[in-house]
């Protein structure tokens, strides 16, 4: 009696208290209840993704709550989304203080976040379409809420339209599986026996129908430029963003696993990605404006996301978006004291001596391969090994070869394995959440990892090329085409704030 009772406490509590979150951001609508209020509001707010932490840790069996469904990844999923979503509400109790729409946005904010968590745990197909639709629809408002700003307004419209045919792609694409399934469950829809009830031109379909879905959202090329233009949105709102929302395509792919195995659309997903990821660090590295520098980073690793998932490494891209999502969302929400970075402190930029190179290579190398070895035989862990390799390459640099003096060099790499402990035991940790509950699907042929490999390899031969031949015309072309990918149309900014005009204020 006890079993049965603890199976069910969890789901209906977290149920409940996502309920009273919401009732509580409508009466903190009311314009008679007290501003301090809001405190209360928070403080209900981290309930939720508490209960879903300790589900998470304690409670490992799969469960059906009518058309919800609890498990290892359900729980993550609500806790990361729920966790983002507290944090961003209790650092807008001061940031959006004496803001004039400050009740909307913690009652938008919050519904965002609730339907975003309930995306993950519904197993109807027609509720997980109604809480995604109700998540975007909650972020494009979000985006425009300062209706009297035109250039809110005109932002939002991009995003309004680009979102709604994200979802009506992915609406086409369910109601086809559920037609030729006939099963409106994600649970029944899913199996073996239901999906091959699908003609292989079916499946094929579909997967490119989901594709297209999720690729708007993840602000993948040619769709990426809504995310650059949401940075005229508070920057709150840049960070919640990371709560599921631009990340969903990772999320939803892997609900949708068993439809993707063998398919030529893994192929078509790996190649957009791999281009997105070369324009998003390009953007990134080209532009001057802070949030839009941490843009175009996210455009670049929301692709890897999805080369992920091309890949059949579900586990590894929901790891990336969890992991991802808390850091990112952490830097937008420090952005405004990012002038303080650059001023001098502890390390200190030095030229570098060809020793100092090769030994940051081989580290990098030997890391890679002591990776590679270390991990299953999997096609993805041969451009895991690559990516860890590199990344240990240049933590060496940034961190050991630039600290200032022996006591820099001691401390950086300090931090440097210091890190490489906490990633490992991170990555150990979720991976014995989610094995049991993500889809191992059929791996790509190993060629696939390696042409991936060669084109980030050539890609970044080519930029340290122009990087050291910075006079060369090819350079300007490529500076410049980046340069106008990352530039927002002319209606989505203003030198002034303009609106402020209107309401009786003053432009200096």
């Amino acid at each position: 009696m006890l079993n049965v009772l603890n199976v069910d406490l969890y789901p209906s509590l977290f149920l409940i208290m996502l309920a009273i979150s919401l009732l509580i951001s409508v009466i903190f609508l009311h314009p008679k209840v007290p501003l301090s209020f809001v405190r209360i509001h928070v403080g209900f707010m981290a309930i939720p993704p508490l209960v879903a932490l300790v589900a998470l840790i304690f409670h490992h069996e799969r469960i059906m709550v009518g058309p919800w469904y609890f498990s290892s990844l359900s729980w993550l999923l609500a806790f990361f989304v729920l966790t983002i979503g507290c944090i961003v509400q209790r650092f807008c109790v001061r940031y959006l203080q004496g803001d004039s729409a400050y009740r909307k946005y913690f009652a938008l904010l919050t519904v965002t976040t609730t339907a975003a968590s309930a995306t993950w745990v519904s197993n109807d197909f027609r509720l997980l379409l109604a809480c995604w639709g109700a998540t975007l629809l909650g972020l494009t408002l979000l985006i425009g809420l300062k209706r009297e700003w035109v250039v809110a307004r005109n932002a939002a419209k991009i995003c309004g339209r680009l979102f709604a045919i994200s979802w009506g792609v992915l609406l086409f694409a369910i109601v086809w599986i559920a037609q030729a399934t006939n099963h409106w469950q994600l649970s029944d829809a899913l199996t073996p026996t239901s999906l091959a009830q699908l003609d292989s031109w079916e499946k094929t379909c579909i997967n490119l129908l989901l594709i297209v879905a999720v690729v708007i959202p993840a602000a993948q090329w040619p769709s990426h430029r809504w995310l650059l233009d949401s940075v005229v949105a508070p920057t709150p709102i840049s960070a919640v963003m990371h709560a599921g929302i631009v990340n969903a395509g990772g999320i939803i792919l892997t609900l949708f696993a068993p439809l993707f195995q063998g398919s030529m659309a893994q192929m078509i997903l790996l190649i957009f990605s791999s281009i997105s990821v070369l324009i998003g660090t390009g953007i990134m590295l080209v532009q001057v404006d802070y949030k839009r520098q941490l843009v175009g980073s996210t455009i670049a690793q929301m692709s890897f996301m999805l080369i992920q998932c091309a890949l059949g490494a579900y586990s590894a891209a929901i790891m990336h978006a969890v992991l991802h999502g808390m850091f990112k969302a952490t830097l937008f929400l420090q952005s405004g004291s990012v002038i303080h970075r650059h001023e001098s402190g502890f390390y200190t930029k030095i030229s570098l001596s060809f020793s100092t190179i090769v030994t940051g290579s081989i580290v990098g190398v030997l890391a890679g391969i002591g990776f590679w070895l270390s991990s299953p035989g999997e096609t993805y862990q041969l451009v895991s090994a690559f990516i860890v390799g590199w990344s240990v390459s240049i933590a060496w640099v940034q961190l050991v070869a630039f600290g200032l003096g022996k006591m820099g060099h001691v401390v950086g790499f300090g931090v440097l394995v210091v890190g490489a402990i906490v990633y490992f035991f991170i990555h150990h940790l979720l991976y014995g959440v989610l094995h049991e509950t993500v889809q191992v699907n059929m791996q790509p042929p190993v060629l696939a990892a390696i042409v991936l490999i060669l084109i980030l390899l050539g890609a970044f031969l080519i930029g340290a090329w122009l990087t050291h031949n910075r006079l060369s015309k090819y350079y300007a072309i490529v500076y410049l085409w980046l340069v106008r990918l990352g530039e927002p149309k002319e209606n989505v900014i203003e030198s002034h704030p303009y609106y402020l005009q209107s309401q009786g204020g003053k432009v200096r």
